[in-house]
């Protein structure tokens, strides 16, 4: 039975990866066919070549380090890797919590280094020849340490919080552990911006001006309860422009890049936040984390039923039961649901995309939102026509176009 297991785990891995490429390939495609008339003007000859050298590119990177990862994983699976490590892991503790946290330290170290001259190349060969990259050598390596600093006290807190769980409740853990994972969603989604971000990145308040008055009559006229407007450095990491706003309840604070600052008109920008603000007066982000919460909820209970299963270890070749190993196990299994549940929620991103748009047209404008949503695709160096099972796959926003013509329409 677990060798059984382990062949449809390792068919569905192929599979995804055989889709995967073929929607790339697809996608690739699309950058030979004629432009759209509503977005023939964005890119001169120059411009859209680079941006399909820049896809390309992409294409050919994505290709080389996603199949050096599928060979790495099936052969972990395959030769037993797992059960190697958990071995290891057993030979420093009896103890199943510190079991638990040196298994996934060895699995996340190794995959840390085996990745780290794919990240150094995208960033520093890619990113830099189109123009995009802003990191400096020192960045890079403080953003590394600080993720492995952030990975282990918070990862691995909550790694051994659960499997302190199930020690003390068994397969009855599943309700614990779901609510000690959905609260600390919440508290990120709360204090993300106050907390993690500044230790990546410098905000500062926006400075009074035309800009900072027209974002807050626009607040205040639709009643939007805003707190603070800050900038963000992001060019110090690269050249393409964004913006976001966090927090729950009543305090709102809106994050625009400098980037976005830079590239963008006054009417251009408070029409980017209108948009967000859409998403805030329709609930998208309150049904977001409902709909994220339950389907932790069911992933948990499905877990809890198999968690204390030999088999769990059985599959990944270990011949004694460990909560760790029987959540690889679960990670690999659950991953199919995983997928299907994917395309429903990019659904559902899109259709809340807009609605957003929509709200920002009725209450400000739907020009400069276009003017904008096209100022961004050209900073991005965008695929203005991706083909449509990529963007059903793969797109959490519609595509330019949809999002024109649906403003317009």
């Amino acid at each position: 039975m677990a060798q059984t297991i382990l062949y449809l785990i390792v068919a569905f891995i192929l599979f995804e990866f055989v889709l995967s490429k073929v929607l790339s390939v697809l996608n690739l495609k699309t950058w030979d066919q004629p432009l759209p008339a509503e977005v023939k003007d964005l890119y001169d000859a120059e411009k859209y070549a680079q941006a399909r050298d820049y896809a390309k590119a992409n294409f050919r990177f994505g290709a080389i380090s996603s199949t050096i990862s599928l060979v790495i994983t099936v052969s972990f699976l395959v030769l037993g890797g797992f059960a190697w490590i958990d071995t290891i892991a057993r030979s420093f503790s009896d103890s199943p919590i510190l079991q638990a946290l040196i298994f996934f330290a060895i699995l996340g170290t190794g995959s840390s280094i085996l990745s780290l001259p794919f990240d150094v190349y995208s960033t520093f060969v890619i990113e830099d020849k189109f123009g995009f990259n802003k990191t400096t050598p020192a960045i890079f390596v403080s953003d590394k340490i600080k993720n492995i600093l952030l990975a282990v006290i918070i990862g691995g807190g909550i790694l051994a919080l659960l499997t302190f769980l199930y020690l003390l409740l068994g397969d009855k853990f599943w309700l614990a552990a779901w609510a000690v994972v959905a609260a600390f969603s919440v508290l990120m989604a709360m204090f993300y911006t106050t907390l993690f971000l500044p230790l990546f990145n410098k905000l500062t308040p926006l400075e009074d001006g035309d800009l900072r008055q027209s974002i807050e009559n626009y607040s205040s006229k639709v009643n939007f309860p805003l707190t603070n407007i800050f900038v963000i450095d992001g060019s110090k990491r690269s050249s393409k422009a964004n913006a976001f706003f966090s927090g729950l309840g009543h305090k709102k604070n809106i994050v625009l890049y400098d980037t976005l600052i830079q590239d963008m008109t006054t009417d251009e920008i408070t029409a980017v936040l209108a948009h967000e603000v859409g998403h805030y007066k329709k609930k998208h982000v309150l049904q977001s984390i409902v709909l994220s919460i339950l389907q932790m909820g069911v992933m948990f209970f499905i877990f809890g039923w198999l968690v204390g299963s030999p088999l769990m270890a059985e599959v990944l070749g270990a011949k004694e039961s460990s909560f760790h190993l029987s959540l690889v196990t679960f990670s690999l299994i659950y991953s199919p649901i995983s997928l299907v549940l994917g395309l429903f929620m990019n659904l559902f991103s899109r259709k809340n995309e807009y609605e957003a748009d929509a709200y920002a047209r009725d209450t400000y404008s739907a020009e400069p939102l276009i003017s904008s949503l096209k100022k961004l695709s050209v900073n991005h160096l965008s695929n203005l026509q991706p083909h449509p099972a990529y963007v059903f796959v793969n797109y959490s926003h519609p595509t330019l176009l949809q999002r024109i013509n649906a403003m317009r329409g």
